[in-house]
Parts: structure tokens; C-alpha cells; sequence
């Protein structure tokens, strides 16, 4: 159970390494860093940490005390590395000022050549503490290294260590004696201390205050859970709202500190009694920490299993399913409280591995059964949620994956355990308990978080899918990671190692970025972009409007600026982060070839949007009319332009496009354009009557502009009409739809009151042979006469006549003959 309480046990530490920095705690001096280094006492602890890492004999304890000086002296190299930064930049400062040494041969300057002499030994003599630094920088850390190897080997070792099997029956009655045996030496420590008369003065002298202490202890334990579960539930009410939830989680946390503190009050009388002898002792001392266990898996049960339907429960489940998850809940944090107290009673009194593994292998079995029970409550969860949206998502198959994978692990560490793998047992069965609580914690703190929003906000229909909670979400994911690798065997020194690693940067060139110059350059960035888009907003609201700019030019103007003010924010920044560009030359240089080929026509758009905004062809507002799209322009940006066409549809052209391709912009400089009509009429009408009539029905429309006057062109003279063109020139050139529409209602009107008619195409049909058509058999021919008599040849039927397959009906007409020359329209 240790891996449970190693956060506990963490805190304990790092009080201890707190005091360890008291005057007199070190039997050694350590190094400090920005101190002068001892490295004669440097190089002792080294040759001891050699000789430890050869052997590999030390215990685990030895050497992770080893490691933490070894640690302390590597964080006093890494920052002996900057000794003299200020004095060497000045020192090469001048020798580059100095510049070459001459290469052809000749000499320089005797001045000169002594300076550069002189420069050159200072140089050499300022980067040796930062040499030596660099050497034993990594000797300290290739020694950590060594050591972390050995530790984790021994941990997989340990893992795969096969032990005395529990299942078999030569265990079990020693098992059972030495668990009575325990149990009979705790009653006897307190039997003996009762008949000590010293011991038994003092505990009656303390009655009081024991008294005191188990009164509170029953009822914060008896009474504790009752009093919070009524809170809760009446500061919850009946409504969601967000206060009402926050209070609620708030009061809920009183389910883990009322048990504990209990606890304590029922550990703090047992000490007061006097009668605990050694190992009851060691009874009391673990009983906080095994309420603990039990206090928040019952919680983090409580709020993932709740049992009202008014804060939304986190499962789809049904409330007596809910009810079955609280009672699994429960039972695995006393299966964790149990096992708490046997493994250090048993430590304690000595067991062998026998008696031990028989002893908590129930424990196994039935934490086994109880991650099946929750795996299932998972799977109809999933169900559940599968049934109100209608299909599988990302989010349904995960829930069935860790349903599927909590099943397999829960049978796998019992028989482990039962085979006589037994460390690999507790390694797969208790990290699955500890992970399924610190998943619950996650998606508790995540409601709590949108709760918050919600709070601030006043929006809960979009607070599920707006940016700051998903953000939270997202850190309390990533901040979980460590706790994760800590439940599953995961070392202290592992992370830390890990985050000593990630500070450290990495190195791209000859340059090296870290997290703080990566850091440095967002902030730097960002306040760039901020202000950027400040100078940006306050150009378009309250500067701009008062010029003689039009809107095009404005809106040029400011995605310019845009452009400019965040390639100057990423030239700062990057400056401001330390990155050395030059040292990134060469690297730039080979992937330019690459994004040159990949990306040329990202590149080929980004040019011609430049083009856009200072040439200005096209501005946002335009009418234009590109690769057979037509519509307004609604925006312009780096890549590529939004149109709107008149249907109300966004059609994304590249700007390559615009610049390399044919574009017509119907309001480039102004809105006036021309309307052509084609009108035609039937032949035989008075040409110049229909001219008049045209004109003057051009002349009246509103839009159409006098000067030029409207022309009307008699264009020739069609298949079936008489065909004129009116052309008329109009103010506003987007009107052209609803001027034509009005003309055309006009003409009709004034053609009709005229007599003039506007000729339509008529075709006749012409058939021939239609009896073939009603399915009548033509005449039969008369018997061929005699050779010697002519043939009557206009009595034969026509070549080719028969019988058709067309019946009168397919036709739709009424049946009956149809005489030969009849006319069929």
C-alpha cells in the first residue's frame, strides 16, 4: 500500500529534506550553487558513487541517498557553466573587433598582435571553470544515470519475483495461526500495561480526555457521513444552479475530513489511555492513513454515483445502478483500508511470505470481482450513451476499451497473485483501483471548473463547449499525468529526472531552446499580437473612417498593418527568447528547399494576396465575377478571398487565382454599368414603331442614365422575329436584375396594348403512312394475274407498309383511321 500513500509520503519527505537544510543536519557538506566548488570532495563522492554502481551490492535506500547528492552536485555544475558569461562576451567581443588573423602570410601589427596574444590567454583562462564544469556536469550525470538503471532493474526483478503460492492448502493454517497470534499479543500488550499500577494511575488520570476523545470519534465517525450527505442534499435544493452545485461539492468534502479527523480523535485516545504497547502502537498510527483510503474512494464513489439526479450525474445510469457503483465503491476503499493495516501488521510481526501472501490474497479476489462489477457499470454507461446519441463515437469506443482492459487486469493480478507472482499481482490489481479514483477526481475537478464559468458567465447552454472549460479540462489531464505514473511504479526521481530533462531544452543546431525561452517567446509573441490587433482596431473605428479612404483601401490598410505588426511581434520575440538564428542558417536552408516544392502554391497565394492589398484590383465590397462565380467580395486574406454569391453562398478562390486569371469587377472605381436587352418581334410590325416604343421604355426607368442616352439597335433579322437590342447605361449597376425585370413587364404591357406580337417558334409534323400507326392491316393485294396480262401497279400497297407495334392508345388519341394527308400538330 505504499504506492497509495506515496503522495503522503512525498510530503513527509520533503519536510525531512527541509530539514535537512538546518544549521548542524548535514553530516556532510553539499555543494551551493553559485559558490566556489570543492572538487577534490567532488571527486571522493564520485569515486564512492563508482564504486557503489560497480558492486551494485548498496540497498535501494543507500543508493537513492547517493543519487540526491549526486544531484545536488550536478545542479552546482550546471550553474558553474555561466561563470564569467560577462566577462567572455566582452573578451570575444574584442577579439572580434580585433577581426582575423591575416592568412596570407603577412604579419600585423605588433600592438595588435600582442593585444590579440593577451585577449586570447584571458579567454582561455576565463572558460576554464566553465570546462571543468562541463566535465564534471557529466560525470554527475552519467553516475545518476548508472544508479537509476540499477534501481529500476532491481524494481523489474522484484516484479517478476515468484513467491509461495496462496492457493496452496499447506499456507493456510499458518496463515490462520499467525494472524491469531498477532491478535493475541495485541490483547496481551494491553492486559499487561492494565496491570501495571503505574500505567493504570496514568490512564485513569487521562479518563477524561480519553473519554473526551472517543466521544468525539464516535460521533464524527458515526454521525459524520449522515450530517454531510443531509448538507449536501439541502444546500444542492432541488435547482442546478451553479452556486448551489459549488456549496454542494464544497459540504461533500466533509465526507473525507469527519471520518479522518475521527480517526484521529480515535487514535489520539488510544494514546491517551496509556495501554498501547508496540505493536498496538503501530495499529493506531496506520488507522489515519487506512481512513483516508476509505474516506475517498466512498467520496469520489458518492459524486460519481450520486444518488439525486439534480446535479446531473457524470454516468448515464439508471439510480439503481448508480446505487450498486456506490456500494462497489465503498467496498474497494475498505478492501484498501484492510489492506493497509494487515501488510504492516505483518511487516511488523515478521510473517514470512507464506503467511503473508495467504492472508491478503482474499483481498485480491475480491477487489478482482468488484473492478468486473465496474467495468460492467462502465459498459452500460456506454450503452446508454450510445442509445441517445444514435452512433459510436471516439468517446464510446474509449469507455468499452477501458471496460474491456479493467476486466482483463482485474482477472490477470488475482491469478498472478494466486500462481505465486504476487508483487506482479498488487502491481496490476491495486494500481487499476488507484486509477479508476483518480479518474473520478479528474472528471469531478472538470465539472467543478465549467461550474465556475457557468458561475462567471452566466451561460450554461454553451458553457459544455466553450474554450476556458475545455482548457481546464485539458490542464487537469495533463497536471494528472505524473500522479498516473506514480500509481503505476513510477519513482519520485523518475519525474523529477524527467522534468530536469525537459528544462534542460533541446538542442536544434548549435542552439539550444528550453522551455523558458520557449515560454518567453509566447508571452513576448503574444503581447505583439495584442497590440497588434489594438493598433489595428482603433485604426479601422476612429481613424480611418474620418479620411477620404474608401472601404477597399481601409481594410487594405489595416490587414497590411496586421501583417506587419506580427512579423515584427516574431522577430521581438524571438529576440527576446535568445534564439540564435544563425545558428539555425543551415537547417533553415535545407527545409526552405523542401517547403519550396510542398508549399509553393500556399507561398504562390500568399504573394498574390500582397499584390491584392497594395495593388487593390479587387477590394472587399466588389462585385466581380471569377472562374464562373459571380457575387460580392466579403473578405480578403492571406491565401485566399471569400465571395458571396447572390444565392448566399461562400466561394473560397485562391488569390492566384485573382492575379493570374481572367477576373471582371463590375464596381471597380464606381457603380455605373450597362444593361443589353434583347427584345424581338414578329415580322410584318412597323421597325421604327417598336423603336420608339423601346426607347421611350428605357428612358423612364429611374437607374438608367440620360447621358449617354438608351440605344436601340435593330440587330437583323431573325429565324422566326424582328431582333432589337436595348442597351442602357445605369447608375447603379447592381440594380440590373430588377431594371430588366421592370423593362420587360413594361414592353409586354406596351407590345399588348400596341397589337404588337412577340413571335414563339411552331413546328408542323407531317406523317406519313398513319394507318401504320392505329394497327389496321393494309389491303391485301389482288391475286397476281396471268403473265400475259400488265400488272395494276397503283393497286399495290405501299412498299414497306405492316403491321407497327404502336397501338391508337400508346398514342393518346381516340382510335379510329387516320386518313392519309391529315394535319397533326
Amino acid at each position: 500500500m505504499a504506492r497509495y500513500l506515496r503522495l503522503v509520503h512525498l510530503l513527509a519527505l520533503a519536510l525531512l529534506l527541509a530539514g535537512s537544510f538546518l544549521p548542524g543536519a548535514q553530516a556532510q557538506a553539499q555543494p551551493v550553487a553559485g559558490e566556489a566548488l570543492d572538487y577534490e570532495q567532488w571527486v571522493t563522492t564520485a569515486k564512492r558513487a563508482e564504486e557503489a554502481v560497480d558492486a551494485a551490492a548498496a540497498s535501494d535506500e543507500a543508493l537513492e541517498t547517493l543519487r540526491s547528492e549526486l544531484v545536488k552536485w550536478r545542479e552546482a555544475f550546471d550553474a558553474a557553466r555561466s561563470t564569467n558569461a560577462a566577462a567572455l562576451e566582452t573578451v570575444r567581443a574584442q577579439l572580434a573587433a580585433l577581426g582575423p588573423v591575416p592568412e596570407d602570410g603577412s604579419a600585423e601589427a605588433p600592438e595588435i598582435a600582442s593585444q590579440r596574444k593577451e585577449l586570447n590567454s584571458k579567454l582561455t583562462e576565463l572558460e576554464a571553470p566553465r570546462r571543468a564544469a562541463d566535465v564534471a556536469w557529466s560525470r554527475a550525470d552519467a553516475l545518476i544515470r548508472a544508479i537509476d538503471r540499477i534501481l529500476r532493474e532491481r524494481q523489474t526483478d522484484k516484479l517478476l519475483e515468484i513467491g509461495p503460492s496462496p492457493l496452496n492448502p499447506i499456507n493456510w493454517p499458518g496463515a490462520v495461526t499467525a494472524l491469531g497470534d498477532g491478535v493475541t499479543r495485541i490483547v496481551n500488550e494491553i492486559t499487561t500495561a492494565w496491570s501495571n499500577p503505574v500505567v493504570r494511575a496514568e490512564a485513569r488520570a487521562n479518563l477524561p480526555m480519553t473519554l473526551l476523545l472517543l466521544a468525539v470519534a464516535a460521533i464524527l465517525l458515526g454521525r459524520g457521513r449522515y450530517w454531510t450527505e443531509k448538507l449536501t442534499q439541502r444546500v444542492q435544493g432541488r435547482e442546478r444552479t451553479a452556486e448551489r452545485f459549488l456549496l454542494g461539492f464544497l459540504s461533500s468534502l466533509a465526507q473525507i475530513v469527519l471520518p479522518v479527523a475521527g480517526m484521529m480523535a480515535l487514535t489520539a485516545a488510544g494514546f491517551s489511555s496509556g495501554l498501547p504497547g508496540p505493536r498496538s502502537t503501530l495499529i493506531l498510527q496506520v488507522l489515519p492513513g487506512a481512513m483516508v483510503a476509505f474516506a475517498v474512494a466512498r467520496w469520489v464513489g458518492t459524486r460519481m454515483f450520486p444518488g439525486s439526479d439534480v446535479i446531473n450525474p457524470p454516468l448515464a445510469l439508471e439510480p439503481q445502478r448508480r446505487f450498486e457503483g456506490r456500494i462497489h465503491a465503498s467496498i474497494l476503499g475498505l478492501i484498501l483500508a484492510v489492506y493497509v493495516l494487515l501488510r504492516e501488521f505483518g511487516q511488523a510481526e515478521s510473517w514470512a511470505p507464506a503467511t503473508l501472501n495467504t492472508i491478503l490474497f482474499p483481498l485480491f479476489v475480491l477487489a478482482g470481482l468488484m473492478l468486473v462489477r465496474v467495468s460492467q457499470l462502465l459498459r452500460l454507461h456506454g450503452l446508454n450513451i450510445a442509445k441517445q446519441d444514435g452512433e459510436q463515437s471516439f468517446r464510446l469506443r474509449l469507455i468499452n476499451l477501458l471496460a474491456r482492459g479493467i476486466v482483463v487486469l482485474a482477472i490477470a493480478g488475482p491469478v498472478l497473485a494466486g500462481v505465486g507472482y504476487f508483487n506482479a499481482g498488487y502491481a496490476i490489481v491495486f494500481p487499476v483501483i488507484f486509477s479508476l479514483q483518480a479518474i473520478g477526481v479528474v472528471m469531478i475537478l472538470q465539472r467543478v471548473s465549467t461550474e465556475l464559468y457557468v458561475l462567471i458567465t452566466r451561460n450554461r447552454d454553451d458553457a459544455r463547449d466553450a474554450l476556458p472549460p475545455v482548457l481546464a479540462g485539458f490542464a487537469l489531464s495533463v497536471l494528472s499525468v505524473p500522479v498516473f505514473a506514480l500509481i503505476w511504479g513510477a519513482r519520485p526521481t523518475d519525474l523529477t529526472e524527467l522534468w530536469e530533462r525537459f528544462r534542460a531544452g533541446f538542442t536544434v543546431g548549435s542552439a539550444r531552446i528550453s522551455p523558458t525561452d520557449f515560454l518567453t517567446f509566447v508571452v513576448v509573441f503574444g503581447l505583439g499580437f495584442v497590440l497588434t490587433r489594438l493598433v489595428q482596431g482603433t485604426l479601422r473605428s476612429t481613424i480611418l473612417p474620418k479620411t477620404r479612404m474608401d472601404t477597399g483601401a481601409r481594410n487594405a490598410v489595416v490587414s497590411g498593418l496586421g501583417y506587419v505588426g506580427i512579423f515584427l511581434a516574431a522577430i521581438v520575440a524571438i529576440s527576446s527568447a535568445g534564439i540564435d538564428l544563425s545558428s539555425l542558417a543551415i537547417v533553415a536552408g535545407a527545409l526552405s528547399v523542401g517547403i519550396g516544392f510542398g508549399l509553393q502554391n500556399i507561398v504562390s497565394n500568399f504573394v498574390s494576396g500582397i499584390i491584392l492589398l497594395i495593388e487593390r484590383p479587387v477590394s472587399e465590397g466588389d462585385w466581380i465575377e471569377v472562374g464562373g462565380n459571380m457575387g460580392y467580395v466579403r473578405a480578403i486574406s492571406v491565401r485566399s478571398t471569400r465571395i458571396e454569391t447572390f444565392d448566399r453562398r461562400d466561394v473560397i478562390v485562391p488569390n492566384a487565382d485573382l492575379i493570374s486569371g481572367a477576373v471582371t469587377n463590375w464596381t471597380r472605381g464606381n457603380l455605373i454599368g450597362r444593361l443589353t436587352l434583347a427584345v424581338g418581334v414578329a415580322y410584318g410590325t412597323d421597325t421604327r414603331r417598336v423603336e420608339t416604343i423601346l426607347r421611350e421604355i428605357a428612358e423612364a426607368q429611374p437607374v438608367v442614365l440620360l447621358k449617354p442616352p438608351p440605344f436601340v439597335l435593330f440587330k437583323g433579322f431573325g429565324a422566326s422575329s424582328l431582333d432589337f437590342e436595348v442597351r442602357a447605361v445605369l447608375r447603379d449597376v447592381t440594380q440590373i436584375v430588377a431594371v430588366q425585370s421592370e423593362m420587360n413587364h413594361q414592353i409586354a404591357e406596351r407590345f399588348a396594348a400596341e397589337g404588337i406580337e412577340i413571335p414563339f417558334p411552331q413546328q408542323d409534323l407531317w406523317l406519313r403512312n398513319p394507318e401504320t400507326l392505329t394497327g389496321r392491316q393494309p389491303p391485301r393485294p389482288a391475286p397476281s394475274p396471268p403473265i400475259s396480262e400488265p400488272v395494276q401497279t397503283s393497286d399495290l400497297p405501299p412498299q414497306g407498309a405492316g403491321r407497327a407495334h404502336l397501338r391508337a392508345e400508346d398514342l393518346d388519341i381516340a382510335p379510329g383511321p387516320l386518313h392519309e394527308g391529315e394535319d397533326n400538330k
